[in-house]
């Protein structure tokens, strides 16, 4: 191996070595985006500040709450800021932008937006869970829902990831929502509008994209997909961006395992429910059950002796 090495590790270092434009590498010369592992540092320091004592390695002390909350805060700001400015730093050069506000400038907007938005963003995620504790006759306590239920995290990483969207920031909500997909299996883009109450059970499997508009206390099942149905191309042939694409779901509806709905023009009406694995592209009235046909099993006897 050592000779290998001697002969072939100059040629290899150079031939891997990215250029100053790569889209591979995170290495250009004046811009450098933050690591991933930085991103979601930030993303879990909002989390704990939501759940105080909640995800970390022990709890917190009531009276140790304001200056650990105070001291969290500061620095998840300025870390935060420090990744936005990055990000639309890069964004700006990416478009060859010349004419546009200072980066900094646009960064303390965007902070100031998203720790704005953080009573808020709490204040629903108490009506998720206490939305997800009513409707799971398995759930014990909403602590218990807190700590250990995957939806929940996603929906919290979601609303996090939904106020940067909102605040214009590019890349860092995408990457704290494929956080969270990766690892609870919860696809959620961070463009897509949730009311308060909303509860996603089991969780494996969930799409909701990035056009969708969810009203409030709407439950889903695993492997449930809000989708798009096509996608209409320009004159290229490429994809249209910016367009409605994926449905609206109205209050107090009910979406059974499997389920799919597609399409920008679909809306399922307020208090309706949608059965397992329905497939639907086209809207339907409030108060509707929607579902397949019982199916018929059949069941052939194997024409063999049990063993006694």
């Amino acid at each position: 191996m050592e000779t290998w090495i001697e002969e072939h590790l100059p040629k290899l270092v150079r031939d891997l070595m990215p250029c100053n434009s790569c889209p591979l590498a995170n290495t250009e010369i004046e811009i450098n985006l933050p690591g991933q592992r930085a991103v979601v540092d930030v993303l879990e320091n909002l989390i704990g500040i939501l759940f105080p004592g909640c995800h970390g390695h022990a709890s917190i002390a009531y009276d140790a709450c304001e200056n650990s909350l105070r001291k969290t805060l500061i620095e998840t700001a300025e870390s935060l800021h420090d990744q936005i400015q990055r990000v639309f730093a890069y964004q700006c050069a990416f478009e060859q932008c010349t004419d546009c506000d200072d980066c900094s400038v646009r960064a303390d907007a965007a902070v100031a937006k998203l720790l704005d938005a953080l009573p808020r963003v709490r204040a629903a995620l108490r009506e998720d869970i206490q939305a997800a504790y009513e409707g799971d006759p398995a759930a014990r306590s909403t602590m218990e829902v807190v700590l250990s239920y995957p939806g929940v995290y996603a929906v919290s990483v979601h609303r996090l990831a939904h106020a940067l969207h909102a605040a214009g920031v590019p890349l860092l909500p995408r990457v704290w929502s494929e956080h969270a997909h990766s690892r609870t299996g919860i696809d959620i883009h961070p463009g897509a509008m949730i009311g308060p109450g909303f509860f996603i059970d089991h969780g494996t499997g969930v799409v909701i994209g990035e056009t969708c508009v969810i009203g409030a206390r709407v439950k889903l099942y695993q492997g449930v997909t809000l989708g798009a149905l096509s996608f209409a191309n320009d004159e290229h042939g490429n994809p249209i961006k910016g367009i409605k694409r994926h449905p609206d779901v109205e209050d107090r509806v009910i979406i059974y395992a499997g389920a799919t709905i597609l399409g920008g023009q679909t809306v399922i009406g307020h208090h309706s429910t949608i059965g397992g694995n329905v497939w639907l592209v086209h809207s339907v009235p409030p108060h509707s059950t929607v579902y397949n046909q019982q199916p018929k099993p059949l069941i052939r006897k194997s024409g063999l002796t049990p063993s006694p």
